[in-house]
């Protein structure tokens, strides 16, 4: 064979092996990227779960410091 076909064939092996290698790597990132989205997003839907019990609780504490007012204006 003749030595510049022989340098292709080295070349397009390592063109395509650099490509590949680069495509893997890229998933990677892009995986790993998303399912630190997904936990993210599982950690703002836990607390959107949370909220209304705060805010219940929150009503609940308002009520009875105004009852406690209310009383102490009375005495």
């Amino acid at each position: 064979m003749d030595s510049t076909v022989i340098c292709a064939m080295i070349s397009l092996l390592g063109t395509l092996g650099g490509s590949l290698g680069g495509i893997l790597v890229s998933s990677k990132l892009t995986t790993y990227r998303l399912q630190q989205l997904e936990n993210k997003v599982a950690e703002h839907n836990n607390f959107a779960r949370r909220m209304p019990v705060v805010e219940e609780q929150i009503k609940e504490i308002s009520n009875r410091v105004d009852d406690l007012e209310e009383f102490h204006k009375g005495h």
